[in-house]
């Protein structure tokens, strides 16, 4: 049976605990390159129909440390781009490649990809979720506690992938997650109900709230993303943002904010950001360390997924 990583939960607490073991492991090792017999010179496919750095960086990355070679594909570039359908393109693609690295817009895009593929397709973010990052934010976390049971991690901002993927991951961990979003840009209800069935059996408590101040009370963890998102393009853009900057001012992460949290707490953001936005340059400056750390572990934890979604 192939594995497909489309959102966080394809694995299972122990299977993110292993991850976490590997992706320790990979990252100890470096860029040596000791790991050719993985992927053994093998192909893997690259499409991207949004911009990327760290996602595909980290993924190109890990391939080739792996043992194994990318081929990018912009969508501009194949007859999908014409019409060919995904179901189509899915099966031809499994004749040519260990593995599928895929960055799209609609989750149902990624669905249909996986429907049709005989080959494990990874989920390099969607409207939806980034389950990638979210998995990469845990390995930094673990590095730092050791754990995460206990443990408050506090997001604000927008109620988007990011914030999806933060609460499945807590909760698939037993992580307890606060999620302060303004009143009209909560998290998805069905997803959200989604994640609690979750956290009901492992004990993790995640709470909604439009209140950044009590979000940020007593969190070992404050974390925050863009607030436009790359789904939101064009005219959209000027738009939103504009409506953004006075709705969620309140949400952003600075002084105030860190006071409300742990002396010791950890700063995160997936990067790239946005100073004096979502986040003041300030409070950027003085967690830089964590903040970087968190994007040069998207190396190893890629390595891991691969390996992870391999093993089929």
């Amino acid at each position: 049976m192939k594995r497909d990583l489309l959102t966080c939960d394809a694995l299972s607490a122990s299977e993110v605990q292993t991850l976490m073991t590997r992706a320790a492991h990979y990252k100890a090792n470096g860029l040596k390159g000791n790991f050719p017999g993985l992927l053994q010179g093998a192909p893997v496919g690259l499409f991207f129909e949004k911009q990327s750095t760290r996602t595909r960086a980290s993924f190109s990355a890990a391939i080739g440390l792996l043992g194994g070679h990318e081929i990018f594909m912009p969508p501009e570039t194949l007859q999908i781009k014409r019409g060919e359908p995904i179901a189509d393109t899915a099966r031809v693609f499994s004749g040519y490649f260990r593995a599928m690295v895929i960055r799209t817009f609609e989750q149902e895009r990624l669905i249909e990809w996986a429907r049709h593929a005989t080959i494990p397709v990874i989920n390099a973010l969607s409207d939806l979720c980034h389950p990638c990052q979210a998995f990469t934010d845990l390995f930094t976390i673990f590095e730092r506690h050791g754990k995460f049971q206990g443990l408050k991690l506090a997001y604000l901002g927008d109620g988007n992938n990011m914030a999806h993927s933060l609460m499945e991951a807590g909760a698939i961990v037993g992580m307890n997650v606060t999620i302060a979003t303004p009143v009209g840009a909560k998290p998805n209800s069905d997803w959200h109900k989604k994640v609690q069935a979750i956290a009901n059996k492992t004990n993790a408590k995640i709470v909604l709230t439009d209140d950044p101040k009590s979000a940020a009370t007593n969190a070992d963890i404050l974390y925050t993303d863009v607030w436009v998102s790359m789904g939101e393009v064009g005219d959209k853009v000027s738009v939103v943002g504009k409506m953004k900057k006075l709705d969620f001012a309140p949400y952003q992460i600075n002084d105030a904010i860190v006071a409300c949290a742990k002396p010791d707490a950890m700063v995160m953001h997936c990067l790239p950001a946005h100073r004096d936005e979502e986040i003041t340059a300030k409070v950027m400056d003085a967690h830089a360390s964590t903040i970087f750390e968190q994007a040069k572990n998207r190396l190893p934890v890629q390595q891991a997924i691969l390996e992870w979604a391999l093993q089929t």
